[in-house]
């Protein structure tokens, strides 16, 4: 399956520095910023400056920017603007949701073996202060055979509480079957919540989260959507805003009367928010999200990126010393693969780089990730497969 026809994209991609003199293989780990992202961040700056920080004006355009970003935010994921709280990334969503439950001893917490370290470290610390029990079911197998729903519910518990998963795995690029997770969940005589890590779903998948029926749903901008680092948000389902209470609290979460005292929690997911943020970056990612919008719709642009992964991943089956993890064409962006060659997958990564190829290595399973984007040209594919051909 070849990609597309490389003439227009080479266009779009001039309004990306970061993809020059390079063949950048990372927008899993953060993508490439557009020119009119850096100069929306800057543009905002100086305006700061110029009408005086903390004047009336600048704290009138600060309410102005949030709401303009959780607008962008709410058409990105099918969602009305007021389910969305502005987080910096995705561990900080992951936090507010997980902190934000009211545990008791003894309830059940399930989460999957490939989720993320930053998100299994705030779990156990849940575990150790609160007495929740916490397992891991086993999904990492279901790459090539199996049904990752069926392992979920086979592993729920009288107790379980809450099953935290990601939307599409960052360590093996499987793409969960969400909505018969969290319908087999939803479903049960207790009904169970779920939190969905999606630090790789968003900007790689089109999305409708008010169908999809997460109750938490984590998610960052610097990554698929190519924008600054800082700004991510959090998608907290209606039905579920009463069961999570505030932890971290500041003057944008609450409302205060005439004298400016704290008369309750905002009435949607800014209650979750805290204080003063880098606002200016809001500017960059809707600029960074309206070029994409440029080159494609949201269906337009996952399926390129998966038919580019599956361009990726053919020429790599090809390849003797080289094994992907999946028998079967990717579903999404993340292509993972072992050296069948005796050399470590960190020497491997840091070799390439120096040639200018930009991967990473992960832990578990042990591989090499390469990301595909709808902006990787397919002789920056090929070049890669070249390479990785002569070891």
């Amino acid at each position: 399956m070849n990609p597309a026809d490389p003439a227009p994209l080479q266009h779009h991609r001039q309004q990306f520095p970061g993809l020059v003199n390079k063949a950048y293989f990372n927008f899993g780990g953060q993508g490439t910023m557009p020119k009119a992202a850096m100069e929306a961040i800057y543009r905002a700056y100086e305006y700061v400056q110029q009408q005086g920080p903390f004047s009336t004006k600048v704290n009138d355009w600060v309410m102005q920017e949030g709401a303009a970003m959780r607008a962008a935010f709410g058409q990105e994921l099918g969602v009305h603007p007021d389910t969305i709280t502005l987080t910096e990334n995705v561990t900080a969503g992951c936090n507010i949701a997980l902190w934000g439950i009211p545990w008791e001893a003894g309830d059940h917490i399930l989460i999957t073996d490939c989720e993320h370290p930053g998100v299994i470290a705030i779990i156990k610390e849940i575990a150790r202060r609160f007495e929740v029990r916490v397992s891991t079911c086993p999904i990492m197998a279901t790459l090539n055979r199996g049904n990752p729903a069926v392992v979920i519910e086979q592993h729920l518990q009288p107790q379980t509480r809450l099953v935290v998963v990601s939307h599409l795995l960052w360590n093996t690029g499987q793409i969960l079957p969400l909505a018969e997770i969290i319908g087999i969940c939803h479903n049960r005589d207790r009904p169970i919540q779920v939190l969905v890590d999606a630090a790789q779903s968003v900007g790689s998948m089109p999305l409708d989260l008010t169908a999809l029926g997460a109750d938490f749903y984590a998610f960052t901008g610097h990554k698929w959507l190519c924008g600054p680092a800082g700004v991510g948000g959090l998608y907290v389902r209606p039905e579920a805003l009463e069961s999570l209470a505030p932890t971290f609290i500041g003057w944008r979460s609450i409302n205060m009367d005439s004298t400016g005292m704290p008369t309750g929690w905002k009435p949607n997911g800014m209650r979750f928010e805290v204080a003063t943020s880098a606002y200016p970056l809001y500017a960059g990612l809707r600029a960074a999200i309206a070029t994409h919008s440029k080159w494609g719709t949201a269906q337009e642009r996952a399926l390129q990126i998966q038919k580019n992964a599956e361009y990726l991943w053919q020429g790599l089956s090809l390849l003797p010393k080289v094994q992907c993890l999946r028998s079967t064409p990717p579903d999404a962006g993340l292509v993972s693969f072992r050296l069948k060659a005796d050399i470590p997958h960190k020497q491997l990564v840091q070799a390439l780089e120096q040639q200018g190829f930009y991967l990473r290595t992960i832990i578990s399973p042990d591989c090499v990730r390469a990301c595909v984007h709808y902006l990787t040209l397919p002789a920056e594919m090929d070049q890669l497969i070249r390479v990785l051909a002569s070891l």
